[in-house]
C-alpha cells in the first residue's frame, strides 16, 4: 500500500510542473525590466585618416545601445549628421579646423542620452616634391607633385610681389617671360590645411637663336652641332680684338677629317628671305696657307619643303690672313628658292673640296641683310 501512494503523489508533483511551465502569463512574456534599462560606459572612436583627405571614422560605441545619431558638427542639410546602428560606423570628410561632434545615443529602452566630444583635425605638410620644368626659349611649363598635397602655387620669380598662380594636381600652369635672365621658380605645395612645404629650382631663361648671331649674349644658347670626324666648334675669346671686330666672343670652326664635315645649327627664329636675301659674316683666319679656300653657308629645313635641302648653298673664299674680314653670301641669283622662303638650320663648312682635318678659322656677326 505505501508503494502505491508514492506513485501517486510522484504523478501529481509532475501534472503541477507541466501546468506551471505552459501559463500564458509566465517569464516569457514579462517585458516590466525595458522601463529601468539604461546604456552604460558611452563612448566614441575618432579614426583620423593622415593623408589630408579630412576623411574621420567615428564608431560610437556603449553598452545597451541599440543606435545612435552623428552629428558632425561641419556640413548642413543630409550631410550634416548620420545614423549608427549598434557596432556600425560613420565616416565624414572634414576641412582642417576644430569641431564638436554631438552623439546622441538611444537605448532599448527608447530613452536617449546626449554627449559631445571635441575633435581637431590638422593636415600634414606635403613631402617628397618632385617638380617639372618644360622650356621653349621664353615659355616655361611647370608641373608638380607631392605626397599629401591638395594643390600647389608656382611663383616664376619674374614679378615683383608676386601672388603666385594655382597649380591644380595633375595639371600644368605656362607663364611666358618678358626678357631673358635667370630667375628662381618655386612651387609651394599645399596640405589643404594650414601646413605647407616649397621648393625652388633656379633656371635660366634663353633669348631665341636665330640672326643676328655674334656670341655675345649669355642668354642665348649658340648651338652647332657637328657632323664628320675631328669636327669641332666652341664659342671662344676673339683671338684678334682689333679692326673689324673688337667683340670679346667669337665662334671657332675647327675643320674635321673629312671633306664632307662641318656643323648645323637648328634655330628658333628662322632666316626670313622677305627681310633680306644676303648674309654677311666676319671671318678671321690664322694660317697663310688657308687663302683662297672657302667658306661654305647652306640654308637647309625650309618651312614647307620649299626649296629643298641643297639649293640654298654658297661658297667665298677667304682672302686674308692675320685681319678680321666680311665675307657675303649673297642668295638672291639663286633659282628655285621662293622670294617668301624660310630656313630654319644653318649649316656652315670650309674648304669641302679635299679631305684633311685641323683647319681653324674664327667666325662672327651673322646677319641678313638686303
Amino acid at each position: 500500500m505505501k508503494k502505491l501512494a508514492l506513485k501517486y503523489s510522484f504523478a501529481a508533483l509532475l501534472l503541477l510542473a507541466v501546468v506551471g511551465c505552459t501559463d500564458k502569463e509566465g517569464i516569457d512574456n514579462d517585458v516590466s525590466f525595458l522601463s529601468t534599462a539604461t546604456s552604460a560606459n558611452l563612448g566614441k572612436i575618432f579614426d583620423i585618416s593622415n593623408d589630408n583627405s579630412g576623411k574621420v571614422k567615428i564608431t560610437p560605441i556603449g553598452e545597451g545601445i541599440s543606435s545612435s545619431v552623428v552629428s558632425f558638427g561641419h556640413g548642413s542639410g543630409a550631410s550634416a549628421s548620420a545614423t549608427v546602428l549598434t557596432g556600425g560606423s560613420t565616416i565624414h570628410a572634414y576641412p582642417e579646423g576644430n569641431y564638436t561632434v554631438t552623439i546622441v545615443s538611444t537605448d532599448i529602452a527608447g530613452k536617449t542620452v546626449t554627449n559631445t566630444y571635441p575633435l581637431t583635425v590638422t593636415y600634414r605638410a606635403p613631402e617628397n616634391i618632385a617638380v617639372t620644368i618644360n622650356q621653349s626659349v621664353h615659355n616655361m611649363k611647370v608641373s608638380a607633385k607631392a605626397d599629401y598635397a591638395a594643390s600647389y602655387q608656382v611663383f616664376f620669380g619674374d614679378v615683383a610681389n608676386e601672388t603666385g598662380t594655382a597649380l591644380a594636381a595633375g595639371a600644368e600652369v605656362s607663364h611666358d617671360y618678358a626678357k631673358a635672365g635667370n630667375y628662381n621658380v618655386k612651387v609651394v605645395a599645399l596640405s589643404g590645411g594650414a601646413a605647407k612645404s616649397e621648393k625652388t629650382i633656379a633656371v635660366t631663361v634663353t633669348d631665341p637663336f636665330g640672326l643676328p648671331i655674334d656670341f655675345e649674349s649669355a642668354f642665348i644658347s649658340y648651338f652647332f652641332g657637328t657632323f664628320g670626324g675631328g669636327q669641332g666648334f666652341a664659342t671662344v675669346a676673339n683671338p684678334n680684338p682689333t679692326g673689324l671686330n673688337t667683340s670679346a666672343k667669337v665662334g671657332k670652326f675647327i675643320r674635321g677629317y673629312e671633306g664632307w664635315s662641318g656643323t648645323y645649327s637648328p634655330l628658333n627664329t628662322p632666316i626670313d628671305f622677305t627681310q633680306g636675301k644676303k648674309i654677311k659674316v666676319l671671318v678671321y683666319n690664322p694660317d697663310p696657307a688657308l687663302v683662297g679656300k672657302s667658306l661654305n653657308v647652306e640654308l637647309e629645313a625650309a618651312t614647307g619643303g620649299n626649296p629643298a635641302n641643297g639649293v640654298a648653298v654658297l661658297k667665298v673664299p677667304v682672302t686674308k690672313s692675320g685681319a678680321w674680314e666680311e665675307l657675303v653670301f649673297d642668295f638672291a641669283p639663286i633659282a628655285g628658292i621662293p622670294a617668301n622662303a624660310q630656313f630654319n638650320q644653318l649649316v656652315l663648312r670650309f674648304n669641302d673640296s679635299s679631305d684633311g682635318a685641323g683647319a681653324v678659322i674664327y667666325v662672327d656677326n651673322f646677319r641678313l641683310t638686303n
